[in-house]
Order: structure tokens, then sequence, then C-alpha cells
């Protein structure tokens, strides 16, 4: 059975990475592709790297264009994750690349982006220790998202 994935910031450089990634995945279908500055644009156009998506339509990023997925990485500017993770449902697995749910610290998160804090979700690094136990079960985790 495929698990069938959403990609809401498919035209940045995360949404791109973590394309790459699940073209690999051989029991990954890959669902709705989102990005508001490129919607209408194909994925061709925005990540010429990705050749087998390439006829692929981006749509504008909405909890509409993300329904019906196992599971939605969200890829977008730090600030924008939270409204769109608040509107999936609680038993999609949702999986930030983003910032929003990272730091702990919430006056930490005021003083690097200067707006509030949205929350902590799990850190998707179960080689950290108790990484393992603390993803165990969750439907939201926030992942590292700055690649080198």
């Amino acid at each position: 059975m495929a698990i069938r994935a959403a990609v809401a910031g498919a035209s940045g450089y995360a949404g791109g990475e973590v394309l790459r990634l699940l073209l690999g995945h051989p029991r990954v279908e890959i669902g709705a592709l989102t990005g508001n500055s490129s919607a209408g644009r194909t994925l061709g156009e925005v990540q010429p790297h990705l050749p087998a998506l390439a006829d692929r339509v981006l749509q504008e990023t909405s909890a509409e264009a993300l329904a019906g997925h196992d599971v939605v990485f969200l890829a977008l500017p730090h600030g924008r994750s939270a409204a769109v993770a608040e509107r999936l449902g609680p038993d999609v697995l949702v999986i930030d690349c983003g910032a929003d749910f990272r730091l702990r610290d919430a006056g930490e998160w005021v003083r690097f982006y200067g707006s509030p804090h949205a929350g902590v979700w799990p850190y998707g690094l179960p080689e950290l220790p108790g990484g393992r136990e603390a993803l165990r079960g969750v439907r939201r985790v926030a992942v590292p998202g700055c690649y080198p």
C-alpha cells in the first residue's frame, strides 16, 4: 500500500530536497505540490533537477489542496507552517521542515524571528538520545530544515 504524500512549499529549496528524497522511496506516491509564489507554474520550471515531476503543476498552499494525504511535508518560510498545520486533520502526519515548531524556548523564537511562538513539536531526529521514544505515535513532527 502506497503512502500518499503532499509537499507544501515544493518550489523552495527544502521542498525540493524533500521531493528528491521521496522520489527514491518505493512506497511513496507524491500527491499535491504547492508553492504560493509559483502557483500555476510547473515544477520543472522551478525545480529542473526533478525531471520525474517536471509536468506537475504547483497549486496555492491551502488545507483543501493538502487534504486526503497520509503525510504532509511543510517546507514553508518561518511563520507560515502553523496556520496550515492547524487546518489539517489530527490523523494526518505533518512533518514541518520550517522553523515554526523547532525551538522549545518561546523567548528565543521571538528574539530570532520577531513574531509569536507557534509551539513545540517533537524533534524528528531519532538518533538523538530519547529521540525515537519522543516520536513514537505522534502525528506532528519538527525536523531539521537547514540543509548544507
